[in-house]
């Protein structure tokens, strides 16, 4: 699988960034198979640049864009970002302290007894027939 990733260059304390196509499994300053483009942070603002084609045949050949560069992507609208789906559930400590915020706000109101009127109902009855 090939992903489109940044690798790092430049000097302590003053980062430059390629951006590349490479292979998941390789190491971050490894060999890439393509440099897409350039990210300079240490800029103001700080500068993106990518090769539009490029990049769009990496994506539609399936290549995946890491997190970061995928905000990049979507900045320049080569790529729709999709919001994380969080599926882990909070702990007990969590739900706890939520379920006491939510008995503090909840303003005490007395309930009085409701009285209900007991109706009786008529049933009727219908007269047995003779059997013949």
């Amino acid at each position: 699988m090939v992903k489109i990733r940044l690798t790092r260059l430049g000097r302590k304390n003053a980062p430059f960034y390629r951006v590349i196509a490479i292979q998941t499994r390789e190491k971050r300053d490894s060999r890439a198979i393509e440099q897409l483009g350039t990210y300079d942070p240490t800029q103001n603002p700080s500068e993106f640049k990518v090769d539009k084609d490029r990049v769009k045949y990496w994506l539609g050949v399936g290549a995946q864009p890491t997190d970061t560069v995928a905000r990049f992507l979507a900045k320049e609208g080569l790529y729709k970002v999709e919001k994380k789906k969080f599926t882990k559930k909070p702990g007990k400590k969590k739900l706890e302290k939520a379920g006491e915020q939510e008995e503090e706000k909840k303003p005490e109101v007395k309930a009085e007894p409701v009285i209900e009127e007991k109706t009786e109902e008529k049933v009727e009855e219908k007269p047995e027939e003779p059997k013949e």
